[in-house]
């Protein structure tokens, strides 16, 4: 059975009266296949009848490597083939076009605004408008040398104001604290400075000299017996007090409790048991001419001490020549420690004892360094069986505070938390009863 659907043919009939017997007798076949080729040849690029010689035949007298290469090679399979064919006419654009609809209702997640915008859209074009990411992009400036100063002033031209914004305030310009130009004050007790990377001491080595660990482990073990008698010592200290304030309140309250008896037991009351504010004193008014005593006694120290001011000045301008001679000596010594510092002469035995000087920087103590020694049956003999010890990052931290670079700290175990407070409202109770006025 044909399943060809076209037009009706009978051929051997030659009759051709009126439009029916016409078109059942003419054999359209080849146009139809014309028709078709045409087609195709279009898809695969135009037709070839229509092109001329130079777009279709080429003169190669050398040959190509790349075909060569790809008749070498394997060949493609049958589907990569047919995806590989791309025809010459463009595909149908997929773009959704405004205005146009398919006749199925949007969901409710596409929400469109009253002039038929979508929200994506919109939050799109606002913020373009807006600047967007070129507004936040100068907020690290990228050019330049990396040696910024925090505290120059802003170089960016400003714009004048609006006369409607002149009642605003101007921005003022970032002033450095006056402390920036200041050298930090270490919480050492001497005078020579602490590197910042100090030199380990040759006794915490892996693999030390017999000497020096012994040298450390002697001092490490004197102090520690030293910390232990001050303990002890500050523990019995602490009980010696306890007991006399002990002592002393029950002393205080026999006396009390036997003052108390007496007086009952003779009728009377005693003078402790007066209240306090009883036997105050009032407060006279001062007469005018206590006033005037007074103010001539404060305007006489005034006097006085301008006079002392005026004199040590005059002292000082007579013996300018051998301040100034003080002043170079003092800064020729202290730039001759700076140089010791810097070369290293100075010796490190007091760099590490480490004596704080008594005022601190802050409300918390140095935290104890830790101590960095190796007990004998904890020393090894190869890398492999070393065990890490210290952090660097605490090292270093301790090294800041302890130069006075920053004031000392401690970390926060537990961070505080907003004080809540809980009343009761009596707005329940403000009601009237129906009927009562």
């Amino acid at each position: 059975m044909s399943l060809s659907v076209g037009a009706p043919q009978q051929h051997k009939q030659p009759s051709r009266k009126g439009k029916k017997a016409w078109r059942k007798n003419v054999d359209v076949s080849e146009v139809q296949k014309g028709l078709e080729d045409a087609r195709a040849e279009v898809i695969k690029g135009g037709i070839i009848a229509e092109k001329p010689s130079e777009s279709l035949f080429t003169l190669d007298t050398t040959g190509s490597e790349e075909i060569r290469k790809t008749y070498k090679s394997t060949k493609p399979l049958k589907a990569d083939q047919i995806l590989a064919a791309r025809s010459a006419i463009p595909a149908i654009s997929t773009h959704k076009r405004l205005g146009v609809t398919n006749g199925i209702v949007e969901p409710s997640s596409k929400r469109r605004r009253g002039n038929g915008v979508t929200i994506k859209e919109y939050e799109r074009l606002k913020h373009i408008a807006y600047g967007g990411e070129s507004v936040r992009k100068d907020v690290v400036e990228t050019e330049g040398s990396a040696s910024h100063d925090l505290w120059a002033p802003l170089t960016t031209s400003t714009e004048e104001q609006d006369p409607q914004l002149s009642y605003l305030e101007k921005p003022r310009s970032i002033k450095p604290p006056s402390t920036l130009q200041k050298a930090p004050i270490s919480l050492l007790a001497s005078s020579s400075s602490l590197p910042a990377v100090p030199k380990p001491k040759p006794g915490i080595s892996y693999n030390p000299v017999f000497q020096d660990w012994d040298a450390l482990l002697t001092s490490a073990g004197a102090a520690e017996v030293a910390a232990e008698h001050k303990r002890r010592a500050d523990a019995v200290a602490e009980a010696e007090k306890q007991a006399l304030i002990a002592a002393a309140q029950d002393e205080r309250e026999n006396d009390q409790y036997k003052t108390e008896d007496e007086s009952a037991w003779e009728g009377f009351e005693s003078e402790n048991e007066v209240a306090a504010w009883l036997k105050r004193k009032r407060p006279e008014r001062k007469t005018p001419a206590e006033r005037n005593k007074v103010k001539r006694r404060k305007e006489a120290e005034r006097q006085a001490k301008w006079e002392a001011q005026m004199r040590k000045r005059d002292k000082q301008a007579k013996q300018l020549g051998s301040i100034i001679k003080e002043v170079e000596r003092v800064a020729k010594a202290k730039a001759m420690l700076v140089r010791k510092d810097d070369k290293g002469s100075s010796s490190e035995d007091e760099v590490d004892a480490q004596v704080l000087r008594r005022r601190k920087l802050g409300k918390h103590n140095l935290p104890e360094p830790p101590l960095e020694l190796v007990l004998p049956d904890e020393l090894r003999d190869s890398l492999r069986l070393l065990r890490p010890e210290g952090n660097l990052l605490s090292d270093r931290f301790r090294n800041i505070m302890l130069r006075g670079k920053i004031e000392t700290r401690k970390p926060i175990s537990q961070s505080k938390k907003a004080k809540r407070t809980t009343t009761e409202k009596w707005t329940h109770k403000d009601f009237r009863v129906p009927g009562e006025i």
